[in-house]
């Protein structure tokens, strides 16, 4: 599997330094050109000779058909990594694969093998992580309808490129996802938070968890959007700074959240995945609250060894699934 994925990713590296040579695009954007080269695998007829011979090669190269919707994922993934090598915007950062694999357990978990259900990811950026969530549920019998909103362009052009190269149905939103959405509440919301403060303070005026002063910050307006987007008892998984209640907004975030949802887990992302401590991140897991729903016994709480340690790991999970038995 490992050298099918680095086979399909030279593909799109190569294909896409051709593109970028030529017509002078910026890597992700030459990308998304070799991207829709190895979908639809047709050119335009104005293309200079030469430039045409080259890509009509490169097409004969490859045969997707050869590769799994998760082979697609991680080559695609990779070639994304390589073009946002040296960019510094947070939101442009990727959801690792072993956090997607490890929230796509933990969807599993709580929904259920074989309930159908709708997943929203409203800061979707290249959908990397609702992929990574989606691909987990491959074998099951689940009918899953996704969602995702993401406001950059290039972004969500990757994202529209990822559902296309997997052969997955994905309805996306191209806008900024603190605005309101199109949108019925879904069961599960998945989302690795942009973190920061949001520019615009008269969208925030419309949210509970805005700030009194100054700007809001942006992944407490998320969780109030995202919590509004999901049915009563649906569950909600996100990536989210370590130290989320260590600032001067945490006593109305912990209130907003007593009063709408149910607090069920916080799992510490292991340490050696981030460069310093106060860049750590967790895994926040809630449930909206509904007529049926109640406290868990006992929220959950791991902090979570290195993906790489399979003992470790393997322990934690023997742990969570007590927690599962519990609470029954």
């Amino acid at each position: 599997m490992e050298q099918q994925i680095e086979t399909l990713f030279k593909w799109l590296d190569e294909t896409t330094e051709l593109i970028i040579k030529q017509e002078d695009v910026p890597y992700l954007d030459g990308l998304v050109a070799a991207s829709e080269l190895l979908i639809y695998r047709d050119l335009p007829d104005d293309l200079e000779e030469g430039y045409h011979n080259q890509l009509q090669t490169q097409i004969k190269k490859i045969d997707l058909s050869e590769y799994t919707a998760e082979m697609r994922r991680k080559a695609l993934q990779l070639a994304i990594l390589k073009g946002m090598k040296g960019q510094t915007q947070q939101h442009h950062y990727i959801t690792p694969d072993t956090v997607g694999m490890f929230i796509g357990y933990l969807v599993q978990r709580f929904i259920g093998k074989d309930q159908p259900y709708t997943l929203f990811d409203p800061a979707c950026g290249t959908a990397n992580l609702l992929f990574a969530v989606l691909n987990q549920q491959e074998s099951l019998k689940a009918s899953i309808k996704s969602y995702g909103s993401e406001v950059d362009p290039t972004l969500i052009q990757l994202a529209y490129i990822n559902a296309n190269l997997q052969e997955k149905e994905v309805e996306y939103f191209h806008q900024d996802s603190l605005k309101p959405i199109l949108l019925e509440p879904v069961d599960v919301v998945t989302s690795d938070l942009p973190v920061g403060y949001y520019p615009d303070d008269v969208t925030a005026q419309a949210y509970e968890l805005k700030a009194e002063e100054d700007h809001s910050f942006s992944h407490h307006l998320f969780i109030e959007q995202s919590i509004k987007y999901t049915k009563e008892g649906g569950y909600l998984f996100f990536v989210v700074p370590s130290m989320l209640f260590e600032n001067d907004q945490k006593e109305k975030l912990q209130s907003f959240l007593k009063e709408h949802t149910h607090i069920v887990g916080l799992l510490q992302l292991p340490e050696t995945m981030f460069k310093h401590d106060s860049m750590r991140k967790s895994i926040f897991i809630l449930q909206k609250k509904g007529e049926a729903t109640k406290d868990p016994k006992k929220v959950m709480l791991a902090d979570l060894p290195s993906f790489k340690d399979a003992k470790a790991m393997e322990n934690v999970l023997q742990q969570l699934n007590q927690w599962f038995e519990n609470e029954r």
